[in-house]
């Protein structure tokens, strides 16, 4: 390592001119009330699903939008043949057999090229049985697959005390808006219209309807999984025999549950697996496509389409509050006479955002503490989360800070109030939910994908305290914030860096915990400190930049691998090493160097890699506005630093 301050060797002006462009692009997205949102890609399932629902429901067939979900489906298709998950990825079965199914649904030929090497890649990995529960549940919808492949999910669940080992309140926010419909079809088994008849038999090695149960995924415990393999055996017997006055009352709680939370056209939770159960809930009640709660929903699902002039893809959900408050924190380091206006804009419009009135699923276990949070998306009053919250508090505060105005005093303080009722007893915060901590429920067969509960992670834990640091607080006098950063020093990795839950990944979630620790004012010399730094410049590629794929979810990991550099995570790592005061490390001047040697000819960034994780591996994705603002942060970061003579990050990220 270099002994001597490398940033010397970054031109002033280049840098600056690198900023200046950066920030006139970015600037050039805002929407005209003042609020930016990107689009927000996932895999291929997605726009597959809204395909399949599309003909599930007998819809008239939109010629020209399906042909553009075509033109995209095929795009995304692996040399291997199938569909990853991320950008260049392994083939996945059930994403494979998603969008072969939803290509040959559309009229493209099981002979085409394209199609037989889909169908070979499948059958030569083991054909369609390997597909996961959420893909089955579709399938035996479809009648290509019996109800005896999936798992039983009685809808007489929703009677179940709190007590009870198994209740919708002990699983995350998303799996529960996904499960309560999801059960009401596993009870009335309905069959989609699916007017063209179309099949899928030839991707399976064996007759669809002789498939049983799935098997035990890489996550589970034998023994947990099978006891609960028994007792979802017993329930199959058990649940012809329930009575129907039973079921009838079961069905009206989820009904109930869902219509409480419907949520206009921004749908039940706010992303498309739960909007598109909803629907097709109603079609098996035999409600017509007019019936408003149905209607409504299914425009909500029409609202996340991205259609261009030869593509067209559906996204899972929308990133509006997200993608404001990190550009206005973006643009809050940049600075300048047009971009600190725009950025207050941007605030304003988030201010109205903030759920003050309404109690959501998460006070089931904080009854006492005040709602004050923001949702991901437009609207989602009953599932804010705390990672947009701590977010969008930190942006407010640095304005107020800047202006010395009282005007975002009252948010921030119900902001501040409402994350620390939600710390969970290990110390960690999670993103929707507070003391999620049933770990023994990712072992029930649904549970495949190993993503039902929703517990603290580090990122989100290191958001958290970000937060509460900005604001004042410290470990001698904040509980939640001692707690906080006991929780950081136990789960620091051996290697020096920390898990990011919700991006991509242990980069990720570094930068996280390093923005956080320095809030908090640890010592830079502190060992932990010490070894995130080795660490981050360990990984650094040779081009100056970093990158990591969704390989590091994997179950065995054991260190880092090398992946391509991309510009979120460069900027990541940048700002955690400038966070732990390195910003003369010659890593940081590297990838400085990278960040302006790529930058594109319209001054912003382009990034074809996933970055970040809905579920780790089993759905990524891929921010659109990422690019964009994360580089420019960074950029400005490093220019204010180097004029000033602390050289410390004043903010909490």
């Amino acid at each position: 390592m270099l002994s001597r301050d490398q940033t010397a060797a970054v031109d002033p002006l280049a840098l600056e001119q690198s900023i200046s462009a950066a920030t006139e692009a970015l600037l050039g997205y805002r929407q005209p009330d003042g609020h930016w949102v990107f689009e927000l890609e996932a895999d291929s399932t997605i726009p597959a699903e809204y395909v399949l629902l599309r003909h599930y429901l007998a819809e008239p067939v939109d010629a020209v939008l399906e042909g553009k979900i075509a033109n995209y489906l095929r795009r995304v298709q692996g040399d291997h043949g199938g569909w990853p998950l991320v950008h260049d990825g392994p083939l996945d079965i059930s994403a494979s057999v998603k969008c072969y199914f939803a290509l040959k649904m559309i009229g493209d030929s099981v002979d085409a090229p394209h199609m037989v090497r889909a169908s070979e890649a499948i059958r030569s990995r083991g054909g369609a049985i390997h597909s996961n529960v959420f893909t089955r549940f579709m399938l035996a919808m479809f009648g290509v697959l019996t109800w005896r492949s999936v798992p039983v999910l009685p809808v007489e669940i929703m009677l179940l005390p709190m007590w009870s080992p198994f209740h919708i309140n002990k699983i995350s926010y998303w799996a529960r808006t996904t499960i309560v419909p999801l059960m009401v079809l596993a009870a009335l088994k309905p069959r989609a219209k699916n007017p063209k008849g179309v099949g899928i038999d030839e991707l399976f090695l064996q007759a669809p309807h002789s498939i049983g149960m799935t098997a035990k995924a890489p996550h589970q415990s034998w023994g947990w999984f099978m006891l609960f393999r028994a007792l979802d055996s017993v329930l199959r017997l058990l649940e012809p025999l329930f009575p129907k006055k039973l079921r009838a009352r079961a069905i009206d709680r989820a009904v109930a549950f869902i219509e409480e939370r419907l949520n206009g056209e921004d749908g039940l939770g706010a992303i498309y697996p739960p909007m598109a159960n909803a629907v097709m809930m109603y079609e098996a009640f035999g409600k017509p496509a007019d019936y408003p709660p149905r209607a409504i929903t299914r425009r909500g699902l029409d609202k996340l389409l991205v259609i261009g002039e030869h593509e067209a893809y559906c996204q899972p959900c929308v990133s509006p509050v997200w993608d404001t408050a990190l550009t206005c924190h973006a643009l809050l380091e940049a600075g300048g006479e047009e971009a600190l206006p725009k950025a207050k804009q941007g605030l304003d419009w988030l201010k109205s955002k903030q759920v003050l009135d309404l109690k959501g699923d998460w006070a089931v276990k904080r009854p006492d503490v005040r709602p004050g949070g923001w949702a991901f998306q437009y609207n989602n009053a009953y599932y804010p989360d705390l990672d947009d919250t701590a977010v969008v508090v930190m942006a407010m505060d640095r304005v107020r800070r800047q202006s010395a105005s009282a005007e975002y005093d009252t948010a921030i303080a119900r902001g501040c109030e409402w994350i620390e009722g939600m710390q969970s007893r290990d110390g960690g915060w999670a993103a929707f939910d507070v003391n999620n901590l049933e770990y023994y429920l990712n072992n029930i067969p649904f549970s495949d994908h190993g993503a039902l509960l929703d517990p603290p992670t580090e990122d989100v834990t290191a958001r958290c305290i970000s937060m509460l640091a900005q604001l004042g607080q410290t470990a001698r006098t904040s509980k939640p914030v001692k707690d906080g950063i006991a929780y950081l020093r136990r789960t620091q990795l051996a290697e020096g860096s920390w898990y990011g839950r919700w991006g991509l990944n242990y980069i990720y979630g570094t930068w996280s915990v390093l923005c956080a620790l320095n809030a908090v004012g640890v010592d830079h010399q502190d060992p932990m400190i010490r070894k995130a730094v080795s660490w981050l410049a360990s990984i650094q590629n040779r081009d100056g930049g970093w990158g990591e794929d969704a390989v590091s979810y994997r179950l065995d990991y054991r260190g880092f691998e090398d992946a391509p550099s991309t510009s979120s995570q460069t900027a990541w790592a940048l700002l955690g090493l400038m966070a732990a005061g390195e910003v003369g490390h010659p890593a940081v001047a590297r990838g400085v160097g990278y960040l302006k040697a790529t930058q594109t000819e319209k001054g912003l960034w382009d990034e074809a890699h996933y970055t970040a994780t809905g579920f780790p591996r089993v759905f990524y994705l891929r921010y659109h506005g990422y690019c964009k603002f994360f580089p420019l942060w960074a950029l400005a970061r490093y220019r204010n630093l180097r004029s000033t003579n602390s050289r410390v990050v004043g903010a909490g990220m």
